[in-house]
């Protein structure tokens, strides 16, 4: 099956607005054993209607996102009626559904709005509830008459509206026009603790022994997603050999970043962790929380970035911090301690460290940074790391260890190479 993907818009042309519809969109159509063949992105205007013409003459599905607002510039909805013979007409219902979004908000609705709610005849309305464009979908036999045999789906740009149309209304019917004719299989496992060299060292050449299995890597923020796709066959056995080798690396195997795989595991022991922060500046916390249903597994978090506060809110030892410095791995544990102590959590996580690109020394170089674990049960970790790069890089990678440490805990898996036991 041919899946072409056109993304409109001018913002994404001059670079004010970064693409991120089209990775995402690319991600989903592979989880269904498919990939997107080409994608495209044109202005605003009537270009919109050129491009969808050109993709649906040699495509099975083309997937459009943006244009369907109420500005005058707005015009998928309308270029896509044009092409494919179709008379627009007012949906009272939607109509009415898009007056009480504008009542319930006191805010006056101009006529202009009344554009969205705008139906191609014979197209099906797909729900917008983030939102007040609904998208459109448009079966291949509409468009037979005018020589096309394509599925067309138009969706709305905004990335909080478009994803959750795309898996609750596009996906389903992906799945019907495939359910019979699915020999690909792709997986992704998302692997961290690991760069690609080292991944790629210790299983690319048995995979590449694999015959039909087709290997990539794509390097994240923290992690390396390791994209196995081929049949069922040969996926499987390459999933079971970087399972038997790199098992304690491997997050997930569904797209789970880091954080919602530690926030599911909190929450299904029904545990809670606390956070003490000073080079990080609330990072950790921020990714936790980022997560829904975190708050039933985090209620306590400190940003204490001077010593003063390492005192006076943890209860540090100012003699420790004199003794050992501000940056070691004796004040990142006394920092974890205060933490689980004063948030009366089940485990609690504290950095401390050198993020630059000044302050630091030849025994603790810019980038050095020290990530302990505290738990009710288990023993007080430490992890010394070396992190050089920019600040916010710094930050990343050493939150991203952090969670690490509390992942492989809350799973009974191995200590990261380098932790040390306090």
């Amino acid at each position: 099956m041919r899946i072409e993907l056109v993304n409109t818009g001018n913002e994404l042309l001059l670079g004010d607005t970064i693409n991120t519809n089209a990775a995402w969109i690319g991600q989903r159509i592979a989880a269904l054993g498919l990939m997107v063949s080409r994608h495209l992105v044109v202005s605003d205007g009537a270009v919109i209607g050129e491009a969808i013409a050109e993709a649906a003459s040699r495509s099975d599905v083309v997937l459009v996102s943006g244009g369907l607002g109420p500005t005058a510039d707005d015009l998928t909805r309308e270029m896509t009626a044009e092409l494919l013979g179709l008379p627009l007409e007012l949906d009272e219902r939607l109509a009415q559904d898009l007056r009480e979004f504008f009542a319930q908000r006191n805010r006056p609705m101009a006529d202009s709005n009344l554009r969205q709610v705008m139906v191609p005849r014979g197209a099906t309305v797909l729900p917008n509830p983030f939102g007040t464009a609904p998208g459109l979908y448009f079966p291949a036999e509409l468009g037979r008459s005018r020589g096309f045999n394509t599925h067309v789906f138009l969706l709305p740009g905004p990335p909080r509206e478009l994803k959750p149309m795309m898996e609750n209304q596009v996906e389903p019917r992906l799945g019907k026009l495939i359910h019979g004719d699915r020999r690909r299989v792709v997986r992704y496992l998302k692997i961290t603790g690991l760069g690609e060299s080292d991944l790629v060292a210790r299983v690319e050449r048995d995979l590449e022994a694999i015959e039909g299995l087709g290997l990539g890597y794509c390097i994240r923020a923290g992690d390396v997603d390791l994209r196995l796709s081929g049949d069922a066959q040969c996926v499987g056995q390459a999933e079971a050999l970087v399972r038997s080798r790199l098992e304690a690396h491997i997050v997930s195997d569904d797209n789970r970043l880091l954080e919602e795989v530690v926030v599911a595991e909190l929450a299904a022991l029904g545990q809670k962790v606390a956070t003490a922060e000073s080079c990080t500046g609330g990072l950790l916390s921020s990714r936790l929380t980022d997560i829904p249903g975190s708050s039933a597994v985090f209620g306590h978090g400190w940003v204490v970035y001077a010593n003063e506060a390492k005192v006076g809110q943890l209860g540090v030892d100012g003699g420790r911090i004199a003794q050992h410095g501000a940056v070691s791995p004796e004040v990142a544990l006394a920092m974890a301690r205060g933490a689980l102590a004063r948030s009366g959590s089940d485990h609690a996580l504290a950095l401390t460290g050198i993020a630059g690109p000044g302050g630091g020394s030849h025994e603790k170089p810019v980038g050095t940074v020290f990530v302990a674990l505290v738990s009710r049960v288990g023993p007080d970790l430490v992890l010394p790391l070396l992190l050089p790069g920019s600040r916010d890089r710094f930050k990343l990678m050493a939150t991203q260890a952090a969670l690490d440490m509390l992942r492989r805990r809350l799973l009974g898996l191995a200590n990261r190479e380098g932790t040390q036991e306090a």
